[in-house]
């Protein structure tokens, strides 16, 4: 299988890099980010890297071309400089990298999405998720699967709110409340997605919280 991959330089994009890597099913990855990412030590002849604006698609949309796009691609509202530029990663260049993947002729697309996405939702961040979800959909394509993770265990992990809502979660955990938010290792949510491209599934289907680790 041939792979794109978008949002390689983030905590999931790097264990999806090192599972196709690994995998003797993906025979090359092209790799679409904005500044150089790590690739795994092994098996880098897979790997083509190109880096690119993706706020000019006509310049790489020719790029979005095999069995599956991945995008893992995502930022924060501090990381980017505040809402509307969190939107613009999060929702437009997800979209535009969609867009050429149908264009392309791309039959699958995976996509890593957040517990709790709504495009009605109050707070922002779930409603930015749930209007991704929505606008992906609307593309046709043959196969999309959404993962939709609760909290991430990163490593290493570098907000600093992240880490301490983890440990919290995971202290609920073990006294028995909030399992289907138990926090989720990066890695997980990479496995499945490479496993879950290989797959049958027909059609739009959203595999929420504790179901990820099922297709690991």
């Amino acid at each position: 299988m041939k792979a794109i991959t978008i949002g390689a330089t983030g905590a999931v994009g790097r264990d999806l890099l090192a599972v196709l890597a690994a995998s003797p099913d993906y025979e090359s990855v092209e790799v679409l980010v904005r500044h150089k990412p790590t690739l795994p030590q092994e098996h880098t002849e897979k790997f083509h890297v190109h880096l690119i604006d993706f706020e000019q698609p006509e310049t790489w949309q020719e790029l979005v071309k095999g069995d599956v796009l991945f995008s893992s691609l995502g930022t924060s509202k501090k990381q980017a400089g505040g809402k509307q530029q969190q939107w613009r990663v999060d929702h437009d260049y997800q979209l535009f990298a969609a867009k050429a993947a149908r264009a392309n002729g791309v039959p699958c697309m995976v996509v890593v999405s957040s517990i709790g996405a709504d495009p009605a939702s109050r707070f922002f961040y779930t409603r930015l998720k749930g209007e991704i979800e929505r606008d992906l959909k609307a593309l046709g394509f043959p196969v999309l699967i959404i993962l939709r993770p609760p909290s991430l265990i990163r490593h290493p992990a570098k907000r600093m709110l992240e880490t301490v809502s983890v440990k919290i979660l995971q202290a609920l955990n073990a006294i028995g409340l909030l399992k289907r938010m138990k926090p989720m290792p990066t890695l997980t949510v990479a496995k499945a997605m490479a496993r879950l491209a290989k797959g049958k599934m027909q059609g739009a289907k959203v595999i929420t919280g504790q179901e990820i680790p099922k297709h690991t």
